[in-house]
């Protein structure tokens, strides 16, 4: 009764494309949230805060047992392996960010979000973020989760979707690149050239840590940021030869300019392909190696 269910949630969590492989799991799209808030999830929610492993428990199916997917691995956790992640993180805050939240049917309910959570694991009020779907039953008057996927432990916000639309089309990159060069040229500014798709989910993960406001207020102060398109490997590619960014090497890829043009950086490794396992330091430290020196 579940598959369908469990497969369409799976489905939104698309970064996590390798466990839901089948071309037919595409049918699956995102339903619109309900509105109303669910209130077995908070019930979730105050436990995990709470550390109390009794009241996690209750809240997991036993008959079924409940399936739980765990970051990349393929490998199927029982709630106890789940519920000791949880644990192990030593929440002292956590927020939920809803994606998406409906019935699907008569005594199920879905939910997608991103779990910020204010952890003591590492360092006290370190943030990390965890991306999960859940599915829950009504099993009598008791709701339970009967299948989740959840990714891996991040330092960066994972968005849960990919539709923001970052590279619009029909821009002009070198139009935008010589307009943002004079902007920079006046204000003494370098101009961030970031190569990137829409389709790319590490393009989506590094523009939400662009707008997280310790690095937002690094960008808007030093940087005139240009988004430009490469579609599948078919647009300005010779913009990305002429600043010496090697599509083989992954998106999103950047580059800095000074006002005048100049290149001062290239990306030639896929130092920021895989953004999504870099933590707020790593883009900080760039930024300030990459910013105008004061004058």
């Amino acid at each position: 009764m579940y598959v369908s269910v469990i497969r369409r949630i799976l489905s939104i969590l698309g970064l996590y494309g390798a466990l839901v492989g089948s071309a037919g799991w595409a049918q699956f799209l995102p339903a619109p949230s309900n509105g109303a808030p669910f209130g077995p999830l908070e019930q979730w929610r105050s436990a995990i805060l709470a550390g109390d492993t009794l009241r996690l428990k209750m809240l997991y199916s036993v008959n079924p047992p409940a399936t739980i997917g765990a970051g990349a691995s393929e490998t199927p956790v029982n709630a106890d392996a789940e519920i000791g992640f949880w644990r192990s993180l030593k929440v002292q805050g956590i927020n939920l960010k809803i994606d998406q939240s409906n019935s699907p049917q008569t005594g199920l309910h879905q939910v997608v979000f991103v779990a910020e959570v204010k952890s003591a694991a590492k360092a006290p009020g370190r943030t990390v973020y965890v991306s999960e779907g859940q599915l829950w039953a009504q099993q009598g008057e008791q709701w339970r989760i009967v299948a989740a996927k959840r990714g891996d432990i991040a330092r960066l916000e994972q968005p849960i979707s990919t539709n923001k639309d970052l590279y619009p089309a029909g821009v002009d990159a070198e139009a935008a690149i010589k307009e943002a060069r004079e902007h920079a040229a006046k204000s003494g500014k370098h101009v961030l050239l970031v190569f990137g798709a829409n389709w790319c989910y590490d393009c989506h993960v590094l523009e939400a840590a662009f707008h997280r406001p310790d690095l937002a207020a690094l960008l808007e102060k030093n940087f005139e940021v240009v988004h430009v398109d490469v579609g599948e490997g078919d647009r300005n590619q010779e913009l990305m030869k002429l600043y010496e960014v090697p599509m083989s090497k992954g998106i999103p890829g950047l580059a800095v300019l000074d006002g005048s043009g100049k290149l001062l950086y290239s990306q030639k490794n896929g130092e920021f392909e895989h953004a999504r396992a870099l933590a707020p330091e790593d883009l900080a430290r760039f930024l300030n190696r990459w910013k105008p020196e004061k004058r």
